[in-house]
């Protein structure tokens, strides 16, 4: 049992896919050997194959009774993408290029389908979804580790990966449903996004959320009544969890889409009931709650339209940046 729950609630209406976020969390903890392929943070396209690619269909997670873990399978190692090795040493130490190129033929990145868009113009879609671990209050890694080198802190419910304990086994890898356990090959470890703990035992929230332009990330505890999160999450119940149906009960909490209606014949606004993002797509990522979720959205975002007051509008536009965390310190025994 955890004293309390840390959470993330991320906004899907406000993410431009910029990768402030991956770049945040990646110039800070993964620039190590063995981490060349690491995005502990990263952003990917839907629908899209995502990072790994086709991560979804890699398994892992609980069984429906959630006593037991299901099979799940290791994402190869090219799913990951890595380094794309450029001509920099022609460029900025020899003189003998003038322009920056891939000196291989280019491989499949972490972003490989970003901005893909589907369906048919005008009415084709795509949106972004920015994850991470979830640091989950049933952690599917944690069970499957056989020297439990994984543990989930009882001051904020951080999963971490005991770097001295770990034996690279890797049961981790393939028990974890969203692939966001990852293995150093260099060193023979198990890694993962430690939601910048550091900075959070200081009160400062995670790298991603921090240096985030569009303010769509909501950083705070579970137990914190009346804090973004309990509001989002408890009280609206408009942020969801990604495919609750793996198990883990994530902490990563996601508002999910709202793009606009579809054009009809006369490329004139269908109207709500035919929206862009087609609700069965949805309902696969968030579940059933999905379909309340997005008409508390409307509801409140037509209050606000017509001069009304809607405490859920002004939580999600944050016009003030730091209404985005609550942190008080976590004190570490």
């Amino acid at each position: 049992m955890t004293d309390k729950q840390v959470a993330m609630v991320i906004d899907l209406n406000k993410c431009i896919g910029c990768q402030a976020c991956t770049a945040a969390c990646k110039s800070l903890w993964t620039d190590e050997p063995g981490q060349e392929h690491m995005l502990w943070n990263n952003v990917e396209t839907k629908p899209g194959p995502g990072y790994p690619r086709y991560w979804e269909d890699n398994g892992g997670g609980w069984n429906e009774e959630r006593t037991a873990l299901k099979p799940g399978k290791l994402a190869p190692r090219e799913d990951f993408g890595g380094e794309q090795p450029l001509n920099f040493e022609e460029v900025y130490f020899e003189g003998t290029a003038d322009r920056l190129q891939q000196k291989e033929p280019m491989g499949k990145g972490a972003n490989w389908d970003e901005d893909t868009s589907t369906g048919d113009y005008p009415n084709n879609y795509h949106f972004y979804l920015p994850r991470l671990c979830n640091h989950c209050t049933k952690p599917a890694c944690l069970e499957a580790c056989p020297v439990r080198a994984i543990y989930k802190r009882e001051e904020d419910g951080i999963v971490l990966v005991d770097q001295d304990k770990c034996q690279g086994f890797r049961e981790c890898n393939k028990a974890c449903p969203y692939d966001k356990v990852y293995f150093n090959y260099v060193q023979g470890k198990s890694q993962k996004c430690i939601f910048c703990f550091p900075r959070m035992e200081e009160g400062v929230a995670p790298a991603c959320a921090r240096q985030c332009p569009g303010r769509l990330r909501f950083v705070g505890f579970l137990e914190d009544a009346d804090g973004p999160i309990d509001k989002l999450v408890n009280q609206w119940k408009v942020a969801l969890p990604l495919h609750p149906e793996f198990g883990t009960e994530p902490n990563v909490f996601y508002v999910p889409p709202m793009l606009p209606p579809k054009f009809d014949e006369d490329g004139n606004f269908a109207g709500d009931d035919d929206p862009r993002v087609p609700m069965e797509y949805l309902e696969s990522l968030f579940g059933p709650a999905v379909h309340q979720s997005l008409i508390t959205m409307h509801e409140e975002m037509e209050k606000k339209q017509e001069g009304k007051a809607s405490e859920l509008m002004d939580l999600l536009i944050a016009k003030e940046w730091k209404s985005l965390f609550n942190i008080p310190d976590v004190r570490v025994a």
